[in-house]
């Protein structure tokens, strides 16, 4: 991976990881350890499967890049869709409080774009890249006075 893939990764994880401090803060104080666990728990999914999505959509840019704009739309699409499972099987569960859950899941989520977004409009991307292993430079190809 290339270090500013692995800036760009950096920029949506810790806005993502402070937000979900916050909602585990928060959860405790409102509905106690087990709130505190759904928002730990439901933090770390995201951060799981959004970095996951990052990585592959980073490499299915680098060996396919005519496929990016569609592995990204259905990547997303695949991404919120089980987050959506993750909400329907852990609806009734007792192991942590499920609204907390919830709601970090959503909000996580919501930061993670939001701050992949920024960093991706951010960043300085070349169009080109420029071949560095050739010392030759281009031939004048105007016209000759």
């Amino acid at each position: 991976m290339r270090s500013d893939d692995v800036r760009s990764l950096l920029h949506a994880a810790v806005p993502t990881a402070v937000a979900g401090a916050l909602a585990a803060v928060i959860s405790a104080v409102v509905a106690g350890g087990k709130g505190a666990l759904g928002a730990v728990i439901a933090t770390l999914l995201v951060m799981l499967f959004m970095g996951i999505g990052f990585v592959v959509l980073q490499r299915t840019a680098k060996s396919l890049p005519h496929l990016f704009q569609a592995m990204g739309l259905m990547l997303y699409t695949a991404q919120i869709l089980l987050l959506f499972v993750l909400l329907a099987v852990f609806k009734n569960t007792t192991l942590f409080n499920p609204k907390a859950f919830a709601i970090t899941l959503v909000a996580t989520t919501l930061v993670w774009i939001g701050a992949q977004t920024r960093a991706h409009m951010k960043a300085k991307i070349l169009y080109v890249e420029p071949d560095s292993t050739k010392g030759d430079k281009p031939e004048n190809s105007g016209p000759k006075s």
